[in-house]
């Protein structure tokens, strides 16, 4: 019984699908049936709590500011990687694999150890200043920044080398600027995976946890996330809460790979 026997096809195919049902369909289902347990009592009751939504908006807040930030340097580091040759060229390309191999927990005490007060190596300047990194949003969006660039990098640089640098040699000898060459060669042909990357970094930087428990500080209604308050209300038996904003995440992340999904067009449509 070789490997293309329709019986091994079928095998392969079951335990596929059954592994993705075990890990992520049937948590996910779990989580829904609990959420609408009592029809929309329990987002209702949610969506009314003060630090939920506070909560959902602080999270969407710094998502957005580092998606934003991270797919303008992401977008950059790529053309850099593909574009360029220079010394250090590998260390850069590890640096960047970093986020995906290091715990965020992590992450967040690095950034409590270089900017916290006192204690830290650029703490005291800022404190002298007036500037609160740690235990406030530019903290979070740090950390979230360091968590999701390998998403956009790592979209963009198979197309742009893919793509090759014979069109924008080509507007450059016909007298094309810098900025005329990338709006008008580059980024056309890299717009798909920018905007695929900047989805995955979207729905990856609503459901962080480690490094924004860390660097945040915690305090509801004011530096508390979505994530960590699903952690707090399920620990304080408050599950119905726990579910609903649960839900929630789930949802935007979904809604985000289905929108993406149904923008990007076919592979053959796509130029």
């Amino acid at each position: 019984m070789g490997t293309g026997s329709p019986v091994v096809k079928w095998v392969l195919r079951v335990l596929v699908v059954g592994y993705l049902v075990m890990l992520v369909v049937w948590p996910t289902s779990y989580v829904v049936k609990n959420t609408f347990a009592n029809g929309l009592t329990g987002l209702q009751e949610a969506l009314s709590d003060p630090d939920v939504v506070h909560a959902l908006r602080l999270t969407v807040e710094v998502s957005i500011i580092s998606v934003v930030i991270t797919t303008v340097f992401g977008v950059g580091i790529s053309l850099l990687m593909v574009r360029y040759t220079f010394i250090g060229k590998r260390a850069l390309s590890a640096l960047i694999d970093l986020p995906l191999s290091v715990s965020p927990v992590v992450v967040g005490l690095a950034l409590v150890l270089v900017y916290n007060g006192r204690f830290g190596w650029f703490g005291p300047w800022l404190e002298d200043h007036g500037i609160q990194i740690v235990f406030a949003r530019p903290g979070m969006v740090m950390a979230t920044c360091f968590v999701i660039l390998p998403l956009v990098v790592r979209e963009i640089v198979p197309v742009l080398e893919e793509l090759g640098d014979d069109q924008e040699q080509a507007a450059r000898s016909l007298g094309a600027n810098a900025w005329q060459t990338f709006w008008r060669i580059t980024l056309p042909g890299i717009k798909w995976a920018t905007v695929y990357g900047v989805v995955l970094s979207l729905a990856r930087a609503l459901g962080e946890f480690g490094a924004i428990k860390v660097v945040a500080g915690n305090v509801g209604g004011e530096t508390q996330v979505a994530t960590v308050l699903v952690q707090q209300k399920y620990q304080n038996f408050e599950q119905q809460t726990a579910y609903s904003v649960s839900f929630l995440l789930v949802f935007a992340a979904v809604l985000c790979l289905v929108v993406v999904a149904l923008l990007r067009p076919k592979e053959g449509k796509e130029r």
